[in-house]
């Protein structure tokens, strides 16, 4: 490797979109890999830069960083995937986005009738919580009554 190709992290930052902190927490999630110089400071290889729009556009499907870093343990020697590997790695977010757009679509058609009538209907709401109802339910915390594909727990950094 030579070390003119290890890029500084303000620059991965600057070229990924991704902020320095992001970057460092990836690295202590085993997600990206950076090297050490001399003075400590964190180098990365240009092909982080594909990792890192990976992890972007697997963010935007919706997937966890535990599913995002399986996805990226399944590819030898931490390499970035190739053609075959978006290939299965697609057909896996196709199906999670039509999962994803079916659950939007029933939050759509719930909210209607509620938008409909001024939220008078609180009663036939699919939304509304009386009573604290669903606070001892086997889905809370959380907003219980959204489809299971919207209410993903956040995990804090």
């Amino acid at each position: 490797m030579d070390t003119h190709d290890l890029l500084p992290v303000g620059t991965v930052a600057k070229r990924s979109g991704f902020a320095a902190s992001a970057l460092r927490y990836y690295e202590t999630q085993g997600l990206i890999h950076a090297h050490r110089n001399s003075g400590g400071q964190r180098r990365f290889e240009r092909s982080v830069l594909r990792r890192l729009a990976f992890i972007r556009a697997a963010s935007n499907v919706g997937l966890t960083l535990e599913e995002i870093r399986d996805e990226l343990d399944r590819l030898p020697d931490g390499r970035t995937p190739n053609k075959s590997d978006w290939q299965r790695i697609t057909t896996h977010w196709k199906g999670r986005l039509d999962e994803q757009i079916a659950a939007l679509e029933r939050l759509r058609d719930g909210l209607d009738s509620c938008i409909g009538c001024g939220c008078l209907s609180l009663r036939r709401c699919a939304i509304s919580n009386p009573y604290d109802a669903a606070a001892d339910g086997p889905t809370a915390p959380g907003a219980a009554f959204l489809p299971p594909l919207l209410r993903r727990p956040h995990k804090p950094a």
